[in-house]
């Protein structure tokens, strides 16, 4: 069993910086699945590759052009088996 299965690793789910990254995702994907449904496999995407980030490549955004969600990584004060991605930004360009 994984990390990602455990919930060991997770967003920030319940906070403003998430709604704010949902609204940022929603406002350049042209994708038709739903963020929730995506979570799992961003979140596995960020550990493997080790990176604080992920991209939207320009085929699935709006624009057709590339978009960058930036997050900080945070251990759980109460467990620090548990790692919490918050949302920093966006970029359109790296």
């Amino acid at each position: 069993m994984n990390n990602i299965e455990k919930n060991n690793v997770q967003f920030d789910y319940f906070s403003s910086n998430y709604k704010k990254f949902e609204e940022d995702f929603y406002r350049f994907s042209d994708i038709n699945i739903p963020l929730t449904f995506l979570t799992d496999d961003i979140l596995r995407l960020m550990v493997k590759t080790k990176k604080n980030y992920f991209r939207l490549n320009a085929i699935n955004s709006r624009d057709k052009k590339d978009h960058y969600f930036i997050f900080k990584e945070h251990t759980h004060l109460d467990n620090t088996e548990v790692l919490r991605y918050e949302y920093i930004g966006h970029k359109s360009s790296m």
